[in-house]
């Protein structure tokens, strides 16, 4: 067995791996990563968010061709299978790998690819899919293993027309109907995708309203667009037994209920990949989630031994899993570095959501003078000409000093648009004022100039 000395070994090649390993070897460390699967990349690149926000651009390019007046001189609308719409996205994908494989040879980092498993506090062993075993130790080590769908025991994902939010890339047809269970980022992600693509879809939330850690109006609207096209929104329910046969699934709820469609996608909660990491052989321990608990260092129990990304819980996104990945590295470097708790929301549904800061919930709860500044897109002349006039941006600030406590938008490129407020936000004292966009100059026409549209729509109402 060959048995290779490291400074940092880091297991994944998801967002947090990827750059604690690009760090790691920028400021002179011998590094490795393991990687579990055959291609670079982790769940993000091949099951999570570029295959799902490439299938959602594809999605959106068809339901525009469709509805604009323009192309019907072209021919009448068209409709697109579910396999040729992922295929053209699977290009994405590629080129991801290809660009990311990349990143690894330019800094001469060790690649191991196989299953990483603890034999001791500073040593991994690492088994090929051959069975042959690899021996690494490291200095330090990042766990950064990310997360895949939770599974409950009592649904049989063996069945061919039963998914979850992983193995529906690989669906080979386009089922007429669709019953997703989970209400949250993934369900309402997927059942824009569906219903984009001409599929009925049965949407359970086992909650009384749709991402009900957003602002109440943004939800509102999602669950306005969401029934516009088609999508039937089943709120406070939840399975009693999923059962499949030939032609389709019938969902049975607690409430008596019973459904039936075509297929039936669980998009209900993720588990931390740390099954097969031998954490019981250096006593550390999982919760229930598989998730492993850190502090505002990065580290686990164990000191030199770090985790970061979608194995150690909130927010689960890859923007934030990228960052931590970065900082846990500085840490261990002995480099300034910060805990990442401040994060943009992204919700690529059709429109998309995107938000930082507080909502208007929880400003009147902590009795926060505020008011609010908006701005309806169907008002700004960009949105006129791309015809992308649905959704609203939202600044909420301080009655009396301007200071920006939080922005929500609801539209397209929403996920861009956030972080110019962001950026004023993090600004320091004075400087975090709803002011700024009054007194700078955007492009015309352009999204971003709803920030001025919305600060002087929120200037009118203080007194």
């Amino acid at each position: 067995m060959a048995i290779h000395n490291y400074d940092v070994v880091v297991i994944g090649t998801g967002p947090a791996g990827e750059s604690a390993a690009i760090n790691a070897a920028k400021h002179g460390k011998r590094v490795a990563v393991v990687e579990k699967q055959p291609i670079l990349g982790g769940n993000c690149t091949h099951w999570g968010t570029i295959p799902s926000k490439a299938l959602r651009h594809q999605v959106k390019q068809i339901m525009q061709f469709n509805t604009n007046r323009m192309f019907r001189d072209i021919g009448e609308p068209r409709w697109f299978s579910f396999p040729r719409v992922m295929e053209r996205s699977r290009i994405t994908i590629d080129q991801q790998v290809e660009m990311r494989t990349k990143f690894y040879a330019r800094n001469r980092i060790d690649l191991f690819s196989g299953v990483a498993r603890f034999k001791d506090e500073h040593t991994l062993l690492v088994r090929d899919r051959q069975e042959a075993l690899e021996e690494l130790a490291a200095q330090k080590i990042i766990i950064a293993t990310g997360s895949r769908p939770y599974r409950p025991a009592d649904i049989n994902f063996r069945h061919p027309r039963i998914y979850d939010s992983d193995s529906i890339l690989s669906l080979s047809h386009t089922p007429r109907t669709l019953i997703i269970f989970g209400a949250g980022v993934i369900g309402c992600e997927y059942a824009s995708i569906f219903s984009g693509l001409g599929v009925k879809v049965d949407l359970i939330n086992s909650r009384d309203r749709l991402l009900s850690f957003l602002d109440d109006e943004i939800s509102d609207a999602l669950s306005y667009h969401l029934r516009k096209h088609g999508v039937l929104i089943r709120h406070n329910e939840e399975y009693e037994r999923v059962e499949g046969d030939e032609s389709g699934v019938v969902v049975y709820l607690k409430s008596g209920k019973k459904l039936r469609a075509d297929a039936f996608l669980w998009a209900n909660g993720r588990t931390g990949n740390t099954d097969e990491l031998g954490l019981e052989n250096i006593g550390l321990e999982a919760n229930g989630r598989g998730q492993l608990q850190v502090d505002d260092h990065y580290r686990t129990a164990i000191p030199h031994i770090y985790a970061a990304g979608d194995v150690i819980g909130w927010p689960s996104l890859a923007s934030a899993a990228y960052d931590q990945g970065l900082n846990a590295c500085d840490e261990l470097l002995e480099r300034d570095y910060r805990f990442v708790n401040e994060v943009p929301t992204g919700i690529y549904t059709i429109p998309e959501i995107s938000s930082f800061g507080r909502s208007e919930r929880e400003l009147t709860e902590a009795k926060v003078p505020y008011e609010v500044a908006q701005a309806f897109f169907k008002d700004t002349a960009r949105a006129q000409i791309t015809g992308d006039t649905v959704g609203m941006l939202k600044i909420l600030f301080h009655q009396d000093t301007l200071e920006i406590y939080g922005i929500h938008c609801f539209g397209d490129q929403a996920s861009e648009i956030v972080h110019i407020g962001q950026a004023i936000m993090q600004q320091k004292g004075e400087a975090n004022t709803l002011k700024y966009f009054v007194n700078t100059t955007f492009n015309y026409p352009t999204m971003a100039e709803a920030y001025r549209v919305a600060a002087q729509n929120g200037l009118n109402r203080v007194f």
